[in-house]
């Protein structure tokens, strides 16, 4: 697997989620891998125990290929290790590699029948699953030797031990160079699943954009190439990386060094963030979070070995919501399931919701054919609401005046920004003060008094569609009744309730009232968004 320059961050303990029914977290319905090339390998089972489960297979980096072509087994083979994993039903595939060393990956290839049955001697010996091979980095005029390779192996291993390759994503259909050496469809036919390294759209380069790893549009390409080239959905795995990119905006450190792209793990983010006051965005098209910091004068940091000296830089990442985008395609495309580059990059917080996700569950408390599921959801992928935590979204629960304001600025899009000035007493250290204060600025809600905003009480439904009117000031034909029984003509909110009546977003009840006084749900403010999502846009488009 490419581990080109990325550094390993400190990976703290991970709170398990429970869940009841028959969604079980040691055993999901879609298949989930991860490798291991990083730390110890003493530490190996804290890093599967940091997972909760959530994995299917781990892929120690067990197997390398010498310069002269031969199998290598690694130091890191422990059969302690083997045998834990075996006792949690998690199967493991070690992989092979050669590091992007050509010289080993073509030595390999032409000692391929030699090589094949090392590996399916090691695999007896070792009590293995299996093998994944990874040779990277060499050049299309050796795909049909590497595609022999991996029919060797499939037949000089036991058929109910693992075959499965990594493969470059290719989403722009490359023939040539080190993207065509991978035949996707041979390679399918001779192996158990292809494990689709959908990463890597930047790299470490003066060449390189500036840009996300993985955005979702290089992801989702990535497996409608390997479906139009004819691999069956039930082979294709879904890599997903746990690590960013790093540029140096200014030119090289005051060491003389070139920042263009460097690997680091998404653990790293936070901390610089923190440490230098950074800002951080989210590209809504390319679904990936990017941050920007400076280093004053004077002041410098490490990643890893690298020294980052004063100056301006800027990181692409994953985070929950641009990971979160990239499980969704798994369900959307129904195929077998995902993989990640590498344990130890990731987050804790990754496995609070990642098998969740994974499976088209997206919040515990959201059961599957809830009538507001696929509004949340929705909601959730937009980043307009956000669960009250990693895996719950409460959806019954009243929608508070300070939530309102919060997800109305953020769908739309003046989230990060802060108010000139502060009114409300009552809002002074509260979680939503800057939102709130804006909403106000920007005239989409008021107070309960000019010095009081009563954040914490429920958003009643009369508020909610003052609030709304206020934001697109919709037309009206005023009838000669009041299409409610409990909202007289005169009326302080009568106006914007037959406003967004009349748009057909807010409707009454069967027996003929509105019911202006009740309190909204977060689930009936996930639908109204999902509603009114071509109106928020619109008003973006017009910012």
């Amino acid at each position: 697997m490419n581990s080109r320059n990325i550094s390993i961050g400190v990976v703290l303990l991970i709170v398990i989620f429970l869940m009841g029914g028959s969604f079980q977290s040691a055993q999901q319905n879609r298949f989930n891998m991860s490798y291991i090339y990083f730390g110890s390998p003493s530490n190996y089972v804290n890093q599967v125990n940091k997972t909760r489960g959530s994995l299917h297979t781990v892929s120690p980096n067990y197997f390398d290929v010498s310069k002269e072509g031969e199998l290598i087994i690694t130091w890191k083979l422990q059969e302690s290790f083997i045998s834990e994993m075996h006792k949690r039903g998690i199967k493991v595939v070690p992989f092979l590699a050669n590091h992007w060393d050509r010289t080993a990956g073509i030595n390999g290839l032409l000692n391929r029948d030699q090589i094949a049955r090392d590996i399916a001697s090691a695999i007896k010996q070792y009590n293995l699953d299996g093998v994944n091979v990874d040779i990277e980095g060499i050049g299309h005029e050796y795909r049909d030797a590497h595609t022999d390779l991996i029919r060797l192996l499939r037949k000089y291993i036991p058929k109910d031990k693992v075959v499965s390759v990594s493969v470059a994503a290719n989403p722009n259909g490359w023939k040539t160079g080190w993207h065509g050496f991978y035949n996707y469809k041979a390679l399918a036919g001779h192996s158990d699943y292809l494990m689709i390294m959908a990463y890597d759209e930047s790299w470490e380069s003066t060449d390189s954009p500036i840009g996300p790893v993985a955005s979702i549009g290089f992801s989702e390409r990535s497996i409608e190439y390997a479906l139009n080239q004819g691999v069956q959905k039930e082979k294709i795995v879904h890599g997903i990386p746990f690590y960013g990119r790093i540029w140096k905006l200014d030119g090289p450190t005051l060491e003389n060094r070139m920042i263009t792209g460097k690997g680091l793990s998404i653990t790293n983010v936070t901390p610089l963030m923190k440490e230098f006051n950074g800002h951080t965005y989210f590209d809504e098209n390319k679904q990936a979070p990017y941050t920007t910091f400076q280093i004053p004068k004077g002041k410098y940091t490490f990643i890893g070995s690298t020294k980052l000296t004063e100056g301006r830089y800027q990181i692409w990442y994953e985070n929950e919501r641009s990971i979160k985008a990239k499980l969704r395609l798994t369900n959307r495309y129904d195929i077998k399931g995902t993989g990640s580059w590498a344990l130890l990059h990731e987050t804790p917080d990754v496995w609070d919701y990642y098998s969740l996700w994974l499976n088209g569950r997206y919040f515990v408390d959201v059961p599957l054919g809830n009538w507001a599921e696929g509004s949340i959801y929705f909601v959730s992928v937009k980043g307009w609401m956000n669960g009250t935590t990693n895996t719950t979204f409460l959806p019954n629960k009243n929608l508070t005046r300070a939530q309102s304001a919060v997800i109305l600025i953020r769908a739309l899009g003046y989230g990060g920004q802060v108010p000139v000035s502060y009114h409300f007493k009552d809002t002074i250290g509260h979680w939503a003060q800057n939102e709130i204060e804006l909403a106000k600025e920007l005239g989409f809600l008021n107070g309960v008094s000019p010095e009081r905003f009563a954040p914490n009480e429920p958003l009643t439904r009369e508020q909610l569609a003052t609030i709304l009117y206020n934001i697109f000031q919709f037309e009206y034909s005023d009838p000669e009744s009041s299409p409610f029984t409990d909202v007289a003509i005169n009326h302080w909110s009568y106006q914007p309730v037959t406003a967004i009546y009349q748009k057909g977003y807010l409707s009454g009840y069967e027996d003929g009232t509105f019911r202006p006084k009740a309190p909204s749900t977060r689930a009936q403010m996930a639908a109204l968004l999902e509603r009114m999502a071509i109106e928020f846009e619109d008003r973006k488009s017009n910012l």
